[in-house]
């Protein structure tokens, strides 16, 4: 399946996705502060592949004005449910309907990897102001938690996808994001959150690996997954843990020229 196919695929379980995804923890919203060298409050922000507006609404909580950029329509219809408030134009991040040099930080939460990098990133360099900043973020696999790295192991081998990996070192991870040659900080931010087993698994087909698998071999994973959990958390009651994956970048400043 195509990446294009598995990023539509989300349209159909907009609902599913915004009940059951995780957020991001304050420490996240305070880093791109700290990295873009400037508060959130009175920005002007583009959340690009906005969603369902789960990283909009913590942007707006921080006092931010924010426009979101969301291509698809049942993405974009769950928004306006969830953020009636919050303005959302329709396009995508390799073709941002904005004028240029109009924000102050565009953002992409899970979505800078559903983007053509060679497009996407002139354009978030043409749609910022001077001194602006691009804030690229993923919630990842915490690996070193035995539990949810056998979960994604299994995961690989149900859907034919690639296990996660362990974090590279942060100068490869810049060239894989696609910043190289801008001036560009990384920081891991780890944080967990503790939900019911039915929302653990409704989080877990929520992913396009399963959306594009088809409701009887999500099924067959998710009634074996439910059983294993069962045995392992009696309680019913899970720790998902994560590593949210920051980079923010913008372009270097120019060199004063240089005394003869």
């Amino acid at each position: 399946m195509d990446a294009l196919s598995r990023a539509r695929s989300f349209n159909a379980a907009a609902a599913r996705y915004a009940a059951n995804r995780p957020s991001y923890p304050p420490a996240l919203l305070d880093a791109v502060e700290e990295l873009s060298g400037r508060p959130l409050a009175g920005a002007r922000v583009a959340d690009v592949g906005a969603g369902t507006g789960i990283a909009t609404a913590l942007l707006r909580e921080r006092g931010a004005e924010v426009v979101a950029v969301e291509p698809g329509d049942g993405m974009a219809a769950r928004f306006r449910r969830e953020l009636p408030g919050v303005p959302v134009v329709r396009g995508d991040g390799n073709a941002l309907p904005l004028a240029g040099a109009s924000v102050d930080l565009v953002t992409y939460a899970q979505a800078w990897h559903w983007t053509d990098v060679t497009r996407s990133l002139p354009e978030a360099l043409r749609v910022l102001r001077p001194g602006g900043a691009i804030a690229v973020w993923w919630n990842t696999t915490a690996l070193d938690v035995p539990w949810i790295a056998a979960q994604h192991e299994r995961i690989a081998r149900h859907t034919g996808t690639e296990p996660p990996v362990r974090e590279p070192d942060d100068g490869r991870a810049v060239r894989l994001a696609g910043f190289e040659g801008l001036r560009c900080v990384r920081r891991l931010v780890r944080w967990s959150r503790v939900v019911p087993l039915d929302v653990h698994l409704a989080n877990i087909g929520s992913h396009s690996a399963f959306l594009v698998l088809g409701e009887a071999g999500t099924r067959e994973f998710l009634t074996a997954e439910r059983d294993r959990l069962r045995t392992a958390f009696p309680d019913e009651e899970i720790e998902e843990t994560y590593v949210v994956d920051l980079f923010v970048a913008g372009e270097r400043p120019e060199r004063p020229p240089t005394s003869p």
